[in-house]
């Protein structure tokens, strides 16, 4: 890989589009892995410590400590799998990186299963994605045929279901399963390990595609080169996505440590003259951030201070023109039909609190079902085999008491504010012309049919 100035702005999406095994070679392509190979792994599991690489899909655990747990991991068999199954609203940016350069991703993937010991490795791709992503395809097929870096690795096309994503419900995708989350995570319950997980477990590694993406650059530039760009709580770049009630809808990659407002406004173009921005939502999965929080800084720790998250850098903005009634209600909806319903959170909870979000929306509620949505709220946690639950009680509890006039709005029957409010799932984007939103989402149902 070149050295890139101080100046420069990307590490991942630099220059043209990858679009063959050679030009990825003439760029330096695979010279990380030939080198990982002559390392010792211990050596190149402590250079992504030390460039403090974070999981970009979404929790932002430090990839090194999740490596070293499975490579010291007593057990004859081991597996990777690279998630690309992005279904989280308002974010693009694995499509987006993998149509520039799939090459840098296969190659991370690769010097993982070397690192970790791995017998096979996984790259998990949504089925409906096939059309947009040619080069997924024809990167591998060229690697396995010139060289022996990919042998190992099999891409997994699935469904195009939300819970696609959740590394433990992947696992399941990969086994010809649904995508219903275990109990167990997959460095505990790993692949083929059975029903209930082998006298080993299999331990199986899961990253992004971003993650992954990183690591040839880290190991070829080293950790320092890395680290100057970003900040110390979380450095080197990421891609954003930034979509909603902004001027001009875009999916960037920029060095972390930036505030939320420059991202909205200067990356963005803003909100429209005479509006405000009233709520940004990083993703589906955590709670909403206030105005008075855009100025938070763009990185892990620094946005979970400010109540939330940094998620995988997708950012739904929504004006003071929104009703945030309105905005609750789809995103618990979403919630609410993506759940598998294996147990009662959501089968249970997410069902009440979306019910109690409708009747408000028709003029049907009562302060008592306000209420009644609150304490729900609390407890819809509880005995989820995911996240999705808690991504619930985020989204409710945080709307409920940031918003609390749009409530009583509507109790009083006299809300006025905008209510054409879509899940902003994104089914394509285009430099020029933006996002394209799924338009037959509002169609789904809770089994996972569509009317």
């Amino acid at each position: 890989m070149s050295i890139q100035t101080q100046h420069e702005r990307t590490l991942l999406l630099t220059g043209e589009p990858v679009t063959s095994l050679a030009q990825y070679r003439a760029l330096g392509g695979l010279e990380a892995y030939e080198q990982a190979r002559r390392m010792d792994p211990e050596d190149v599991i402590e250079l992504l410590r030390v460039a403090g690489l974070r999981g970009r899909g979404g929790a932002g655990f430090p990839t090194a400590l999740k490596w070293k747990g499975l490579r010291d991991a007593e057990a004859a068999r081991k597996f990777v799998c690279c998630n690309g199954a992005e279904g989280e609203p308002g974010t693009f940016k694995d499509r987006f990186l993998l149509q520039h350069n799939p090459y840098q991703t296969l190659e991370g993937l690769a010097i993982a299963a070397h690192i970790i010991g791995a017998e096979a490795a996984f790259f998990c791709v949504k089925r409906i994605f096939e059309p947009m992503l040619p080069g997924l395809p024809r990167a591998l097929a060229e690697l396995q045929a010139e060289t022996d870096v990919a042998d190992n690795i099999e891409i997994v096309w699935g469904p195009d279901e939300y819970l696609f994503g959740e590394e433990k419900a992947l696992c399941s995708v990969v086994e010809g399963g649904l995508p219903l989350p275990r109990v167990l995570p997959p460095y505990m319950h790993g692949l083929f390990a059975g029903a209930y997980g082998g006298p080993d477990g299999n331990p199986t590694d899961v990253n992004n595609v971003e993650t992954l993406s990183h690591v040839p650059h880290i190991i070829a530039q080293g950790p320092g080169w890395f680290r100057s760009y970003g900040n110390a709580d979380t450095p080197g770049t990421m891609i954003f996505t930034v979509l909603g009630d902004v001027r001009r809808p875009v999916v960037r990659e920029l060095p972390l440590g930036l505030t939320l407002r420059s991202l909205i406004d200067d990356i963005a173009g803003g909100v429209a003259p005479d509006r405000g921005v009233k709520a940004v939502f990083p993703g589906l999965a955590n709670a909403v951030i206030t105005p008075d929080k855009l100025d938070s800084v763009l990185a892990f720790d620094s946005m979970r201070n400010a109540g939330s998250a940094l998620g995988s850098g997708g950012f739904i903005v929504y004006d003071d023109s929104v009703c945030m009634v309105k905005v609750a209600e789809r995103f618990v909806h979403f919630l609410y039909v993506e759940s598998c319903n294996q147990c009662p959170p959501c089968k249970l909870g997410s069902r009440k609190i979306t019910r109690w979000l409708e009747q408000l929306l028709a003029g049907d509620a009562t302060e008592h079902d306000v209420e009644e949505m609150k304490e729900v709220a609390t407890w819809v946690t509880n005995g989820g085999r995911c996240y999705l639950p808690t991504s619930t009680s985020l989204v409710t509890s945080s709307i409920l008491a940031s918003y609390p006039d749009d409530f009583q709005a509507h109790l009083d029957g006299r809300c006025q504010l905008r209510h054409d409010i879509v899940i902003p799932k994104i089914k394509d984007y285009d430099e020029r012309l933006g996002f394209t939103l799924d338009s037959d989402y509002d169609r789904k149902q809770p089994d996972w049919s569509y009317l």
